[in-house]
């Protein structure tokens, strides 16, 4: 098989920067690679499935391209406030109130949720899942390290982090691009904003209310940390105070990302992150998808087709062939056509696999398929081009569906190359997987075969209305049957 130094060829958009760079890792040949996971409060939706999905596409290429990476994946079981503030109620405890539970049981619960869901959609679990609750200490240490270097103060048992300090010796907002003095003109009076300084700063603790059922004991107070400080001293602890990745959604751009620039450089002393990456939302008729929306539909609904917006259920492969359509810097809005042109795509890709085994050598090649290989790194080098990556597998499609149909030639060597690197492109750097249900080929191969055969009784019979029905309803649902000199055989539209 043919080799190729993808090291030096991967390009990715840094945030920070706002353009494309060559990766080149702190430490060579490994990665260390901090993804903000979910806040548990709720089942998992389709807008949890985008950031987990970019971030496994990203860790499986970087795996395949050998570098050895340590994928580090929180979990906010504490500290997340509503609407995102440094005021109201504790995500979690609200549940937990509400609910009648222990805040804990509430987080392991949608944790477990979670875990299935993404084992549903063939993401890999990180090298390491921290949860904040169990790293409170290192959470107070850090709040510390940025007390005793002058960036935050304390104030009636809490303490915030000082922006306009930060703003004058740093210079705030260069990775969200929000400047200090517009978001002072912007900033309405909230509840709980009198402890502040300035509307602008943030909470690092907060001393808890009577009825906080989370709380830990700190020099300040009895309270629990703010939602921001957690992946600091979390990315911190497992890949030090300097590593390469920093990746999220769109939406944790402002302020939980910023705030994080903010926290890092003062504590360790040197800007933490090499690259940031943000994959961009899912949005349902143009809004983003979301919980605090109210317009999400969970992944167990769409697996299951019971949600009123859903015309039928999809596969977890569906879903995830339908996330990396698009590419992940791109908004990708829902609609039923969207999943089920996905669908479609997704299943010819299955069936041009089932064919390549079945494929015949010839004494020479009318395709060069080492250029192939090469297009195919090229897109995902470009910026992990997953739409250009899925176009040159359909490319590979048709060349593989015209020599079935003896229209094109290829050497054992250049079959042989094309299903290897087909089945990287396809199961191990997208991460697909063959479903019993519909994306198993073999499963497809052998029922087809059974409804040709039923056919071709039919017309063995002269039972021509029955045959004709056969081949009608087939291609309403977008199966074409071609009979040949040898027999019959399927293609999915």
């Amino acid at each position: 098989m043919m080799e190729i130094d993808n090291k030096s060829k991967l390009e990715i958009f840094n945030t920070m920067s706002k353009r494309k760079e060559h990766f080149v890792p702190l430490h060579a040949g490994h990665v260390g690679l901090y993804v903000c996971g979910p806040t548990v409060y709720g089942e998992p939706h389709l807008g949890h499935a985008r950031p987990a999905v970019t971030f496994d596409l990203v860790f499986r290429y970087l795996q395949h391209i050998g570098y050895k990476v340590r994928y580090v994946r929180n979990i906010t079981d504490v500290g997340h406030l509503e609407h995102d503030a440094d005021s109201g109620e504790d995500k979690i405890a609200k549940k937990a109130r509400l609910e009648e539970l222990e805040p804990m049981e509430v987080a392991q619960f949608y944790i477990d949720s979670y875990h299935r869901a993404m084992d549903s959609l063939n993401v890999k679990r990180p090298s390491i899942e921290p949860r904040a609750s169990g790293h409170i200490i290192e959470q107070i240490d850090m709040v510390k390290r940025i007390l005793d270097a002058g960036f935050a103060y304390i104030s009636e048992g809490s303490v915030y982090f000082d922006v306009a300090k930060f703003d004058q010796e740093f210079g705030y907002g260069k990775l969200s691009g929000r400047k200090l003095e517009e978001l002072l003109a912007n900033t309405r009076t909230l509840d709980g904003q009198e402890e502040k300084r300035n509307p602008a700063d943030f909470a690092l603790w907060k001393k808890a209310a009577p009825e906080h059922i989370m709380r830990w004991q700190s020099p300040w107070s009895l309270g629990f940390p703010g939602w921001h400080i957690e992946c600091t001293a979390m990315s911190t602890k497992y890949l030090g105070e300097q590593f390469d990745i920093h990746g999220g959604g769109m939406d944790l751009l402002f302020p939980h990302h910023e705030s994080e620039v903010c926290q890092s450089t003062v504590a360790n002393g040197i800007a933490s992150v090499k690259y940031w990456m943000h994959n961009n939302m899912i949005t349902i008729n143009g809004q983003k998808m979301g919980k605090s929306l109210g317009n999400f539909i969970t992944l167990n609904e769409f697996f299951t087709g019971s949600h009123e917006l859903l015309q039928q259920a999809y596969s977890p492969m569906t879903i995830r062939f339908f996330v990396l359509q698009a590419h992940y810097r791109g908004t990708l809005d829902f609609s039923n056509e969207a999943l089920q042109a996905a669908e479609k795509g997704m299943s010819k890709l299955y069936a041009a696999v089932s064919q390549l085994a079945k494929l015949k050598a010839s004494d020479h090649s009318d395709e060069d398929i080492n250029a192939w290989v090469e297009r195919c790194y090229d897109a995902m080098n470009d910026d992990l081009n997953t739409p250009r990556l899925i176009a040159e597998l359909f490319d590979a499609t048709r060349i593989i569906n015209s020599v079935k149909d003896g229209k094109l030639a290829l050497t054992q060597a250049d079959l042989d190359t094309l299903t290897h690197y087909f089945n990287i492109f396809f199961y191990d750097i997208l991460g697909m997987k063959e479903e019993s249900a519909q994306g198993n080929s073999e499963y497809t191969d052998k029922l087809m075969d059974l409804i040709i055969d039923i056919r071709k009784d039919a017309k063995a019979n002269k039972n021509w209305t029955v045959a004709d029905l056969i081949r009608n309803k087939l291609t309403e649902m977008g199966i074409t049957l071609k009979d040949t000199k040898d027999g019959t055989t399927y293609e999915l539209n």
